[in-house]
Formats: C-alpha cells, sequence, structure tokens
C-alpha cells in the first residue's frame, strides 16, 4: 500500500517534471491505487488524481472512477475533498462534464447539509465549464429509473428549478435553453402536481420564452398537462385540482396573440353546465366560485368563441339572474326575496360580457328577440337591488379611513362595494339597444384577494304589498355580509399523473 511519504515523493517527481509529467506514469498511478489506504492517502490522492490527470488521459477512466470511490467513503470529510476535487478534472478535459454531473446530482440525495453544500457548488463550477453536458447529467437523474427511492429526482429536480434561475446570462445561452425546454416536456410526461409547478416557473424564466411563439409553446404543454381532451370528471377532486391549476398556471401566459381559447373552451363545454356538482379538492374550499373567477379573468383572451358555448355560460348567468316577480305574485314576493348570489354574478357577467363582445348577435339579432327581452327584464331587476345594496354600503363605509376600513367587517364591506360597483357598471353596457361590450372593469378580487361568496338573502320578515310602481318593485333584502375572507390556494392531493400519484 502506498504510504503517504511515497505520495509526496511521487507528487514531487510530477511536480518537478512539468510538462514532461506524462513520462511517469507510474507514479501517477501510485495516486489511484492510493484510494484503498488510509483517510490521509485518501484526501492526497484525491488532489493529486486533479492535479495530474491532464498529462495521463490514458489513466482517465480509472481516475475518474477512483474519485467516486472517494465520493462514496464512509467518512465524510474525505467525500466533501472528492466532491470538491471532482470539477477540476472537467477543467483539462470537458468530455467528462456530463459523467461527474450525473454522478454530483446522485449526491445530493445525501443527509449531510454541509455536504450538499459542496455538491451544489461543484455542479455551478460545471456549469461554467460545459453548460449543455452538465445539463444533461442533471435530467439523466431526473429521468431515470430510480424504483422505490426517488429522493434523487426530488433533489435534482429542486436544484435545477431554483439554481437554474441565479446562473449569469452569457452562461445559460440560447442551445442550453432550448435543451433544458425539451428536457422538461420529457419530465412532465410524469410529475407531481409540486413538480410541474416548479417546471413551469423554470420554463417561464427562460429568455427564448419571452416570444409568442415560445408562450404559445408553454400554453400547448399546460393545454396537455391538463388533459382539454379528455371530458372532465366532477366527481374526482385530484381531476378538479389538476384543472385549476393548469389554468392558473397558464393565466399568466395568455395575451391578445396568445390565446386562452382552449381552456375557455373546456371550461363552458365541461365545468360551467355541471357547476353545482364539482367536487372541491379541499374541504371548506368553494371551487365552484373559485373556477368561475378563473374563467372570467382569461375570458379576455379567448379569441373567437361558438355561440353554443357562449349559450352554456349565459344559461348559467341567467340561474342567477332571477325574473322580476308579476304582479299576482307580489305578496308572496314581499315574504320570500330572492337570494342574489352576487360574487357569481360578478364572474359570470364579467365573462359574458367579455366573449359576448365576440358574438353580438347572440342577443342583437332578430331572431334573438326574445332572448333579449328576457334578459334585459332580469337585468333591470337585478340591477335595482345592486343600486340599493351600493347606496347601502357607501353609507356604512363613509368616512372611514385608516385602521377603521382594516376591520375584517369594513374589508368585505369594502370588497362588496366593488362587486356591486362593478355589476352594476356591465349591467349599464349591457342595457344598451343594441347590448354594448365596451366597458372596462377590474375583477373585485384583483389585486388577488380571497374572498367568500357575497350573498343577501331575505330574513322571511313579512311586511306591506310593495307599490306598483315599477321603482319599487324591488324591496331589497335583509341579512349580513359573510365574515369569512381568503383565496383558494389549490393545495391538492396527490399527482397529475397516475404514476407519481402516490409519492
Amino acid at each position: 500500500m502506498v504510504s503517504i511519504e511515497e505520495l509526496y515523493k511521487n507528487f514531487g517527481v510530477l511536480a518537478d517534471a512539468k510538462e514532461k509529467a506524462s513520462e511517469h506514469e507510474e507514479e501517477y498511478v501510485s495516486f489511484i491505487e492510493a484510494v484503498k489506504g488510509g483517510p490521509g492517502e485518501k484526501r492526497l490522492a484525491s488532489q493529486f488524481i486533479t492535479r495530474f490527470f491532464k498529462y495521463f488521459p490514458q489513466c482517465a477512466a480509472k481516475a475518474v472512477n477512483a474519485l467516486f470511490d472517494l465520493c462514496e467513503d464512509t467518512d465524510v470529510n474525505i467525500r466533501k475533498q472528492a466532491i470538491k476535487d471532482l470539477p477540476n478534472v472537467c477543467k483539462v478535459n470537458p468530455e467528462q462534464v456530463t459523467k461527474i454531473s450525473g454522478a454530483l446530482t446522485q449526491i445530493l440525495a445525501c443527509d449531510d447539509q454541509g455536504e450538499i453544500s459542496i455538491v451544489q457548488s461543484s455542479l455551478f463550477s460545471l456549469f461554467a465549464i460545459n453548460v449543455k453536458g452538465t445539463l444533461q447529467g442533471i435530467f439523466d437523474q431526473i429521468v431515470g429509473d430510480h424504483e422505490e427511492d426517488d429522493s434523487v429526482r426530488d433533489r435534482a429536480l429542486k436544484f435545477l428549478t431554483t439554481k437554474l434561475k441565479t446562473l449569469p446570462e452569457e452562461t445559460l445561452d440560447k442551445e442550453a435553453e432550448e435543451y433544458v425546454l425539451t428536457m422538461s416536456k420529457k419530465v412532465l410526461e410524469d410529475v407531481t402536481k409540486e413538480e410541474f409547478m416548479m417546471i413551469m416557473d423554470l420554463l417561464r424564466s427562460l429568455r427564448i420564452m419571452k416570444t409568442v411563439q415560445s408562450r404559445q409553446s408553454l400554453v400547448e404543454i399546460v393545454a396537455s398537462q391538463a388533459e382539454l381532451d379528455q371530458p372532465l370528471d366532477v366527481s374526482d377532486p385530484d381531476g378538479v385540482d389538476r384543472l385549476i391549476q393548469c389554468i392558473k398556471t397558464a393565466a399568466p401566459l395568455f395575451s391578445k396573440n396568445v390565446h386562452s381559447k382552449a381552456f375557455v373552451d373546456y371550461l363552458c363545454d365541461h365545468v360551467v353546465t355541471n357547476l353545482s356538482d364539482i367536487t372541491s379538492p379541499e374541504e371548506g374550499v368553494n371551487v365552484q366560485l373559485d373556477i368561475l373567477k378563473i374563467l372570467a379573468e382569461i375570458s379576455e383572451f379567448a379569441g373567437d368563441i361558438d355561440s353554443k358555448r357562449l349559450e352554456n355560460l349565459y344559461n348559467r348567468l341567467l340561474e342567477y339572474m332571477p325574473l322580476p316577480p308579476s304582479e299576482e305574485n307580489d305578496a308572496t314576493v314581499a315574504n320570500e326575496q330572492p337570494k342574489l348570489e352576487f360574487s357569481y354574478v360578478e364572474c359570470l357577467m364579467f365573462a359574458f360580457h367579455q366573449l359576448g363582445a365576440k358574438c353580438p348577435g347572440f342577443l342583437a339579432d332578430e331572431e334573438n328577440a326574445e332572448r333579449l327581452k328576457d334578459f334585459r327584464l332580469r337585468l333591470q331587476y337585478f340591477a335595482r337591488g345592486v343600486q340599493v345594496y351600493i347606496k347601502q354600503l357607501r353609507a356604512a363605509l363613509q368616512g372611514k379611513t385608516g385602521d377603521s376600513l382594516k376591520s375584517d367587517e369594513n374589508k368585505i364591506k369594502v370588497v362588496a362595494l366593488k362587486i356591486t360597483s362593478n355589476i352594476n357598471q356591465i349591467i349599464k353596457d349591457l342595457f344598451h339597444n343594441p347590448p354594448s361590450y365596451n366597458i372596462s372593469v377590474t375583477v373585485s378580487w384583483k389585486p388577488i384577494t380571497r374572498i367568500n361568496p357575497i350573498t343577501f338573502e331575505s330574513n322571511g320578515a313579512g311586511g306591506k304589498k310593495p307599490h306598483k310602481n315599477p321603482r319599487q318593485l324591488y324591496s331589497p333584502p335583509s341579512g349580513k355580509f359573510s365574515e369569512k375572507a381568503g383565496n383558494y390556494t389549490g393545495q391538492g392531493r396527490g399527482g397529475y399523473r397516475g404514476g407519481r400519484g402516490g409519492r
């Protein structure tokens, strides 16, 4: 066995030989053999192997394997030394980058935080030498078969999606970014929800994704993940969660040039028509309202809309917009006021207003005159209730500033005022002859603020029969605003694909 003294002696021979070091292969081989020695010999072996690596290409395979053995040593200090020295091999032989990158990526699954830190530092060193080769080594570990232990894949994916964005622009060139995109598509074939979100966040950060074509490519990736080619099982909470998260991921990508049509069509076909049957992915979450908010947000960039899908949306809107009572039913109405779901109506009306602009004949064409007549009656009746509540809310908030507006009760009133004001503006626009689609409003939950639906319902109190003056037809119900607030976070259970759902 080679001793420490012999190692230093052989090091001196090679150092003195300088550029003729290749003539002393026997001395170099002694460094490789020293990986079987004691702790001191092993640490010296790691340093000396990499120090003279470039002079002995014929020993490259044995030298690299010797370093790999040291990376698996039981002594953490020896492992750290070898991990730190490995990138030096690649500086003189870049062809080793992919192999060494893969080996270092495997070590990310270790438990020692200090060791993990050195592994990450070494991987960053490899990026500076050969970025694509380093990426290939990492992706090989992500897409490889890890049987029952996915710790390597998990650590590798987390490292890639968090650290790659910190690389200097000159390091991650266009070719490397295109490779990341290609391999990410492969990874997305079998991912959990969390993995999907991480990968999409990474892809959005790439410079090649700033073009319209690239954003469209991302939208297509999300559409594939959302399985828009299959009907939605509204009783499957995981499927509902997947759809919600996919649309939320795609939403920032939509624009006048990158349309949300595929997602809007799917929501109108499979969700709007079955809204009340949708199973929430999380207990206590109003998934119906959350989905309607999503539809409203992406409706602006839907492009052309089929009249049948617009009709699905319209029919759902009508369910929340009652007709005014007939005169013979006025006495009954005085005792049983309708429940007005303002939060739902805002979402549905906003989406209908956006999509209806693409299909104005849906209300304005002569053959749809009865539809428009019915709709106007509903709009007028609903508007009276909205205006009454706007007045009440403004009176309740008048003079309140600063901390007083931060109370839960007043926060809810502020949101309720925004909701009812939005509805009122859209109703005015739709009440033009023909209906207009010109008004622009900002939905009440932007910037993102979580609210539960604002509803107003009668307390069942009796009263006089309303006056027959149309302005007195609507008697607003009494009741309280919801005292709960918050946004649906979409923290679902299980993966997007069956293959990783149990992880």
